[in-house]
Formats: structure tokens, sequence, C-alpha cells
């Protein structure tokens, strides 16, 4: 802050400045917390790689199965065996309003293991079930 005369002959005005380096630790802070989160969201469950597909379509929030080419099942973001597969969504569907089921699958998981676990999912009752692809990327 500018500090002014005491003498008031001056006839000059107060100059006050505002200290904006407590604002912008405020906002660094809060751009840090939001990456992290935001990163934190997009992770559902296991790491796959989706098989690419000619054409894709986005589909409304759902419930998400992954399938791990470890033979490993998540149900959004929790782990569960192929047992309690069936009880874990049953209730994670009966809380959710839509009923949708998203099949995440790596390109390594065998297709008997994909159905299994679809036969599963419909037996938990889901309404939709989508499967989860990466839109194919054109050479040009």
């Amino acid at each position: 802050m500018a500090i002014t005369p005491l003498n008031r002959e001056d006839n000059s005005d107060i100059v006050a400045e505002i200290n904006i380096t407590p604002l912008t630790d405020i906002f660094l802070v809060l751009l840090i917390i939001f990456m992290i989160t935001s990163s934190a969201i997009v992770e559902s469950g296991g790491k796959v790689n989706l098989p690419s597909a000619v054409q894709t379509q986005s589909e409304p929030r759902g419930t998400t199965v992954t399938i791990t080419p470890k033979q490993e099942i998540f149900v959004n973001h929790q782990k569960v065996t192929e047992t309690s597969l069936e009880n874990t969504l049953r209730e994670v569907l009966s809380a959710s309003p839509d009923r949708i089921v998203i099949l995440r699958g790596d390109r390594e998981v065998l297709l008997g293991e994909a159905v299994r676990v679809l036969s599963i999912v419909k037996k938990a009752g889901a309404s939709e079930i989508a499967i989860a692809a990466e839109a194919e990327k054109k050479n040009r």
C-alpha cells in the first residue's frame, strides 16, 4: 500500500493497491484439488485396454463392470469375486434409477469370460447393457 504524506496541502489522491497474492494462492490450491479429484473420478476400476470400434456413441452414466486381463472383476471402483458379483450388482442396481450396466473389458479378455459376466449382469436385473469401446482412429 502506498503511504501518503501527512501534508494535506498537496491535494494528492490516496493510492490504495490490493494484494492479490493470497487470492492467487487460493486459486492454485483449488486448481490442484480439482485436478486430483477429476482424475480419480475418471478411473472406473481396473485399467483395461478397450477394443476399438468403427462407430461409437456416448451412453449415459450407468454402473460400470470392468474385466481386467488378470480376470479381476470390478463393479464401479469395488473389486468383487465372480461369486459375489450378482449380489453386489443387485445392491448397486436397486439404488440406481436407470439400471444401465456398461461392460468394460480388456482386449485380452476371452469371449467366454465376457459372456459369463454378461449373463450374471442380466440375472442381477440390468435393464440395458452397453459395451465400452474406443473410437477407431482414422488415418488420412
